[in-house]
């Protein structure tokens, strides 16, 4: 086995362990890490071909993925296969998902609290007093999310000017 096809393996195992840590489909991990190694957009035959699993499975997580914007769909002339690729915001994206998440159980928070400060009931200050904390610990935590992402398109712009198009870092040849 190639060094490039134990790298290829170890970014598949590793991106499967990764998402399924987070509660998230193994295989929808696999198929990101096969995307994230891959030059060139792959057809879903090719996906399914290089990680052992059945079309229906890949087509449908595959579909998850694309809503997500973790993966994009690419057209390719002259073929009706679909080919796809990682989205070049993946992990901005990704980030993203998460924030929406986050800014949901705000939502989820403000609503409760609204709900419980309407009872003049003294024996819900106790649960006045979580659902007034876990608003603010989610209204902190949007926050410290929108900050991160400003500070991210910083860093990613000083990163893409390090490396040309072809993903290979720039050198001060003279």
């Amino acid at each position: 086995m190639s060094l490039e096809d134990k790298i290829r393996k170890e970014v598949v195992r590793e991106y499967g362990d990764g998402y399924h840590a987070f509660g998230l489909n193994r295989v929808m991990g696999h198929i990101v890490g096969l995307l994230l190694f891959a030059d060139e957009p792959l057809s879903l035959d090719e996906i399914c071909q290089q990680l052992g699993r059945t079309k229906g499975v890949v087509s449908q997580i595959m579909r998850r993925l694309v809503e997500r914007n973790l993966v994009r769909k690419v057209i390719s002339t002259g073929t009706r296969k679909d080919y796809y690729e990682i989205h070049p915001n993946v992990f901005e994206n990704a980030f993203r998902n998460n924030l929406e998440l986050i800014r949901n159980n705000t939502r989820i928070a403000h609503r409760l609290k609204d709900l419980a400060e309407q009872s003049n009931d003294k024996s819900l200050a106790p649960l006045q007093l979580r659902l007034a904390e876990m608003a603010r610990f989610y209204e902190l935590t949007e926050e410290h999310y929108e900050n991160f992402l400003k500070a991210w398109q910083s860093e990613r712009q000083k990163l893409h000017s390090k490396f040309s198009r072809n993903g290979k870092k720039k050198t001060n040849a003279k």
